[in-house]
């Protein structure tokens, strides 16, 4: 099975940067397409970025796009997102997560088979 597991997470001020990593274990079949969704206290879950494994087609939000970036190692089985220009809306449980379809073309949860534990991010002074 697919483990996924993030770190990374922390306090950091506003405009301020931070790299969150996702380590991920098993067959990479399920792990075609991989992204990074959020969920702040009381809101649903939320769609950040995602990257196919093999080709590194991305897409990302648009609370998002022009200061987040992800990226992955092949060889290291590691995901990534650097997150630049950061705010206080940004504030958040990272969830790094995996699909065996391979495509850009959804951003739906539910496509997401495997979850990792999450990692939280707060941005504030």
């Amino acid at each position: 099975q697919v483990q996924l597991v993030e770190s990374g997470g922390g306090l950091v001020q506003p405009g301020g940067s931070l790299r969150l990593s996702c380590a991920a274990s098993g067959p990479t079949f399920s792990r075609n397409t991989m992204g990074w969704f959020r969920q702040a206290p009381g809101k649903e879950r939320e769609f950040v970025a995602l990257i196919t494994w093999i080709t590194g087609n991305t897409r990302y939000a648009d609370s998002v796009k022009g200061r987040f970036t992800i990226s992955r190692d092949v060889a290291k089985s590691t995901l990534y997102l650097h997150m630049n220009s950061l705010k206080p809306e940004d504030t958040a449980e990272y969830y790094c997560a995996s699909r065996g379809y391979e495509s850009t073309d959804t951003i739906t949860l539910r496509t997401f088979a495997y979850w990792g534990q999450g990692t939280q991010v707060t941005v504030s002074s």
